[in-house]
């Protein structure tokens, strides 16, 4: 195929020039009829906010340009067939997971999962089996998989359905992902992979591997964090062995009907752009962070984490591209961190938890932004640094699960305060956001160290999700 080809955005095109009298939605009518939006996001986008027609296609029943759209992309991929997303890595990893589980089901999978995850097992009524992940007792973060746990895991619950991997997660650690996929099959178990912050890893082979070039079944890809596209914008791939057909009918229980020409055309641009340009790309990403990285630690006190990591175990591998800095040595909690750089720097990073923040990088950073991020960090550690005593060592705490997912959401359920909670079955999640990794999940036993966790995170600033207590002072518990 062509990959200087972008049949959705060449399509919009001629659209456009065609001059088209618009009787249908959307109802903004190329902007004319909402002229402080067109002011806002310019002619030429609501020019193109359309809605599906012959000649644009249709992404529930592709048959035209997001066809050959999603072929290109399969291609640059590396994939069997790539789906367009429009609502986002959440949606894909729903539809992976009810796309392999069904009600009953088992699925193994690490913890330290996004929420979506979990979401999905309430809409599946699978159930989850855990494998704790490796833990970094000085970092305080979660790793990846260890080949004994997966194996030990996969020996008890040989009636499995799938295995769930986090690759890389979001500080950038990346588990042995070909030897679990080969394990996992010799079981015949899919392997489900949410690749939602490892796009690059397809364009450049000093990266880790990517799931389809390890053989998994299915890989949810963001390509709105890495990969240029517009926010919510994403992939969802597949191996040999899925059936297209059944899955696109999995998505589209879901997933919208007016589907956004803005968000797939941009898919669709950005695809072309790193098919062509992607290695270029990459060395470039690569490059930034290690200079970041280089510069950080001549700060002192901070520890901007890398390649030396590897163990060849639950950091098989690492990376390159995120920009992942412990901050406990200073005395402060990274999500402090992240305040002040936001506050008194004008400084956004992508998140900070208990000991650590990350610093998303892609091709759009320049060196002069490294250097103000420098700058600021060297004037945090001067201004506000401190003793570390006191300081929460651990981010990851192992459940204890009571319950599947989704007989504690749908379960009869009282309110409490959070700090009575202990003991009880928690019916609903909390998290900080991002990452929005839940701390604590439907179907789990509330233990006085995940409330301890809670407090701290809220006197840190850690912004708490998931309660329908918007102030996450009360919980839903069985």
């Amino acid at each position: 195929m062509n990959q200087n080809e972008a049949p959705i955005f060449d399509a919009l095109m001629r659209y456009r020039e065609a001059r088209v009298v618009p009787f249908d939605v959307p109802g903004h009518k190329h902007g004319k009829g909402n002229p402080e939006l067109t002011e806002f996001l310019g002619k030429t986008c609501l020019d193109v906010d359309v809605n599906s027609m012959k000649p644009l296609d249709n992404l529930c029943h592709p048959v035209s340009v997001i066809k050959d759209a999603e072929s290109l992309a399969a291609e640059a991929f590396g994939a069997a067939h790539c789906f367009f997303m429009v609502g986002g890595t959440t949606s894909a990893v729903s539809s992976m997971i009810l796309s392999a589980v069904k009600q009953g089901d088992k699925i193994i999978m690490p913890r330290n999962v996004h929420r979506s995850a979990i979401n999905s097992l309430i809409l599946a009524g699978a159930i989850p089996v855990y494998v704790n992940p490796g833990v970094d007792d000085e970092l305080g973060i979660p790793l990846g998989m260890k080949l004994e746990d997966i194996k030990r895991t996969i020996a008890e619950n040989l009636d499995a359905k799938a295995v769930f991997i986090n690759n890389p997660t979001y500080y950038g650690i990346c588990s042995n992902l070909r030897e679990i996929v080969r394990i996992a099959h010799g079981y015949s178990m899919k392997v489900l992979v949410d690749e939602a912050h490892g796009t690059q890893f397809y364009f450049n082979e000093n990266l880790p591997v990517s799931a389809m070039e390890a053989g998994a079944d299915m890989a949810a890809v963001s390509m709105h964090k890495s990969g240029g596209s517009l926010t919510q914008s994403s992939f969802l791939l597949l191996g040999k062995h899925m059936s297209e057909g059944y899955v696109r009918s999995v998505i589209n229980l879901t997933q919208t009907t007016s589907a956004s020409y803005l968000l797939m055309s941009s898919l669709d641009i950005s695809r072309r752009r790193l098919a062509l340009s992607g290695r270029a790309i990459s060395d470039k990403i690569i490059a930034t962070a290690d200079y970041a990285r280089g510069e950080i630690a001549k700060i002192g006190g901070y520890r901007a984490f890398s390649a030396e990591l590897k163990n060849n175990n639950d950091i098989f591998d690492f990376d390159l591209t995120k920009l992942s800095v412990h901050t406990r040595d200073i005395g402060l909690a990274g999500v402090e961190v992240y305040d002040l750089l936001r506050d008194k720097f004008d400084i956004q990073i992508e998140f900070g938890d208990m000991a650590n923040f990350l610093c998303y990088i892609s091709d759009g950073d320049k060196w002069k932004d490294i250097e103000r991020l420098v700058s600021a960090l060297a004037m945090i550690k001067r201004r506000f640094g401190k003793d570390k005593a006191g300081l929460l060592k651990s981010e990851y705490i192992k459940p204890i699960v009571e319950m599947s997912p989704k007989d504690a959401f749908y379960s009869n359920v009282k309110s409490v305060p959070i700090e009575n909670a202990e003991g009880f079955i928690s019916a609903e999640f909390v998290m900080c956001y991002p990452p929005g990794i839940p701390v604590l999940a439907p179907g789990e036993r509330i233990t006085d160290e995940i409330i301890d966790y809670i407090k701290y995170a809220k006197d840190k600033g850690s912004s708490l999700t998931g309660t329908q207590d918007m102030n996450t002072e009360h919980i839903l518990v069985i």
